[in-house]
């Protein structure tokens, strides 16, 4: 199968390509730098709206991941027309030029993000929850909005709706280890918040299932079935690395330092579960938060 991979730099692109590739797939990036680009990699810039669409003809998926970082920092106008532009813009792009192929591909995954949902508090989330307020919420519904011409055209689209990937390589847990690791971590406030959550394995895992499963359309929680309130992932963390996780992390604080971000990426809370996912016949290898922490930290104070 060959498979075109846009983001495959990034910490989840990078582990799906090498995945697609052990599983002998030919992978394609869609890169930006030709200059050390490997062999295969299509150019594209949607900045300027270049993407050679022959290039495209004749692949059989394409996986979208491309957009400009979150939580690379402390949003203003600027910085929130980058996250935005970048996934709308080059999604629409990708969108419109594989419709114009002769030979399209069966299937496009293209990302969208749990904050599609903004906050939604207690609450069960599953993939029929009308969207949420805020600005992730306005960014999630363009970006999945962007791949119609797509569908149209024929082409079974999927939008994996992340959550927070867990991975000692980056991400958010690659930002909590020094802290946690010093015995200085703790829960944000009183740690209710629920956090939605997935081991990079099971994503990389979940990604080519998508690619795999015809009956698969639409939005798809790629998350792990079972999501924890903060107080208990804090637990969790403290547990696996033997530390102490008791040092509470002031809201207020964090609204100040991070303004808007906090409020939307750190404070809110979500529980969504992967309904379609677990419905397609999917097998989750790390279900639960601990066991998936304990993989990912085997090799340091999470030793046995």
């Amino acid at each position: 199968m060959q498979v075109v991979v846009s983001g495959s730099t990034g910490l989840v692109g990078r582990a799906l390509c090498e995945e697609l590739l052990k599983s002998g797939h030919t992978v394609r990036p869609l890169v930006r730098d030709t200059s050390s680009a490997p062999a295969g990699s299509i150019p594209w810039d949607p900045a300027r709206d270049q993407l050679d669409g022959a290039a495209l003809d004749g692949v059989d998926a394409v996986v979208h991941l491309a957009g400009e970082p979150i939580a690379a920092g402390r949003w203003n106008a600027a910085r929130k027309a980058r996250i935005r532009d970048s996934r709308v813009a080059g999604t629409q792009l990708l969108a419109e030029r594989l419709a114009g192929l002769s030979q399209r591909p069966g299937v496009l995954v293209s990302a969208s993000a749990i904050g599609f949902y903004g906050d939604q508090g207690d609450a069960v989330v599953t993939e029929d929850t009308p969207a949420g307020q805020g600005f992730l919420a306005e960014v999630c519904q363009g970006w999945e909005a962007a791949a119609a011409p797509a569908a149209d055209a024929g082409i079974r689209v999927v939008h994996p709706r992340i959550g927070m990937v867990l991975s000692e390589r980056g991400g958010a847990l690659s930002k909590m280890l020094p802290p946690f690791r010093m015995g200085m971590g703790g829960p944000i406030g009183r740690g209710a918040m629920w956090m939605s959550w997935i081991h990079l394995e099971d994503l990389v895992r979940a990604l080519i299932h998508m690619i795999e499963t015809p009956e698969l359309a639409g939005p798809v929680n790629a998350l792990a079935p079972n999501p924890v309130t903060n107080r208990d992932f804090t637990r969790a963390l403290g547990s696996v690395l033997r530390r102490p996780a008791v040092i509470p992390v002031p809201e207020t604080a964090l609204k100040f330092a991070l303004g808007e971000m906090a409020e939307e990426l750190v404070l809110s809370s979500l529980r969504a579960v992967p309904s379609r996912l677990e419905g397609s016949g999917f097998a989750f290898k790390f279900p639960e938060v601990e066991a998936a922490l304990r993989d990912l930290l085997s090799g340091s104070e999470a030793k046995a």
